[in-house]
């Protein structure tokens, strides 16, 4: 289910994407507790009785498999003899123990001109063309200035994520469309918004504030493939705590209480964000510092999408879920 898309005007994005670095401990242990979070105590809910009788069938399984792994292991054992015999005569013709007295090569099973190693990498026909494979890899993650680049938010097996799209003409006249890289998301997205606003080093940047279930807003550096972390999260609950059958949730401040439905980019301010949320608030937020500077309460009902940020202003062009024959 894609269900949202963005467009990304061509030449914002770089030529070749880089590689995030893999996690430190510490970021992996953020990341686990931000999941516990959001996914809040519902195990403590489950009925014991259904509990015990999943343990029970747990049990089962493991019976029923260290018994047919015990069948397999007899059924196997007449032909031990026999296995036995090749094996002995497959290392005898290895002649294992005078591995470290050959010179240049070891000869495989007596052929000739067959050396199962080389003295250096520059003697090895196959390792010289390292260099063309790995430009080859780099051409391929190219974008180039005039593809056309469309980000995908979408649900599937009860995965979200974010693909990032190129479209782009081949020499033939016809286009060919495929996915560049993905962002694997912790939430259902809802919504998406580009922005250009420099959040790193540089005078743009290339971002997409997604939009989810989550009273917070993700934005996502486009930029760099394999990534695990937002760059920046605006908003969100910071802890949940249960009190007998009802639960406490403690957001940050400013921040929605409810999904997010809707984010217009202003491409004037380029810092200003704008958010509709199911809260019945419209949020502007100033992105470079994190922070809500404006809070809406207008609206009676579900603000779901907000259509267009008017440039050098606060002022946006949305609707209301329930009733969308009004504007504001």
């Amino acid at each position: 289910m894609i269900s949202a898309i963005s467009w990304i005007p061509k030449g914002a994005a770089k030529s070749v994407p880089v590689t995030a670095d893999p996690p430190s401990k510490e970021e992996i242990e953020e990341i686990l507790s931000n999941v516990v979070l959001r996914k809040g105590e519902a195990s403590e809910y489950e009925n014991d009785d259904e509990d015990m009788d999943d343990d029970a069938s747990k049990e089962e399984d493991e019976v029923a498999h260290a018994l047919a792994a015990a069948d397999a292991l007899c059924s196997s054992s007449k032909d031990i003899n026999t296995e036995s015999e090749s094996i002995a005569e497959a290392l005898k013709e290895l002649d294992m123990d005078n591995y470290d007295e050959e010179e240049d090569g070891i000869e495989l099973f007596g052929s000739e001109n067959k050396n199962l190693f080389y003295s250096s990498n520059d003697l090895d026909p196959y390792l010289k063309d390292n260099g063309d494979i790995d430009s080859e890899e780099e051409e391929d993650l190219a974008i180039k200035p005039e593809d056309t680049v469309i980000v995908c938010a979408r649900n599937e097996d009860d995965v979200s994520s974010l693909e990032v799209w190129i479209l782009e003409d081949s020499a033939d006249g016809e286009k060919n469309m495929y996915t560049h890289h993905d962002i694997i998301l912790p939430a259902f997205p809802l919504c998406t918004a580009w922005l250009d606003c420099p959040l790193k080093d540089g005078d743009k940047g290339n971002f997409i504030a997604v939009g989810s279930m989550d009273p917070a807003i993700e934005i996502w550096d486009l930029d760099v493939m394999d990534e695990v972390q937002p760059t920046t999260t605006l908003g969100g609950a910071v802890e949940k705590k249960k009190k007998g059958k009802k639960k406490s949730v403690k957001y940050k401040e400013g921040s929605h209480t409810d999904a997010v439905l809707g984010l217009a980019w202003n491409k004037e301010y380029r810092n200003i964000l704008a958010s509709a949320s199911a809260d019945k608030l419209v949020k502007i937020w100033d992105v470079s510092t994190g922070k809500c500077n404006i809070t809406m309460e207008h609206h009676s009902d579900k603000a779901c999408f907000l259509i267009y940020m008017i440039p050098n202003t606060n002022f946006v062009i949305m609707s209301l879920i329930c009733s969308p024959k009004y504007l504001s």
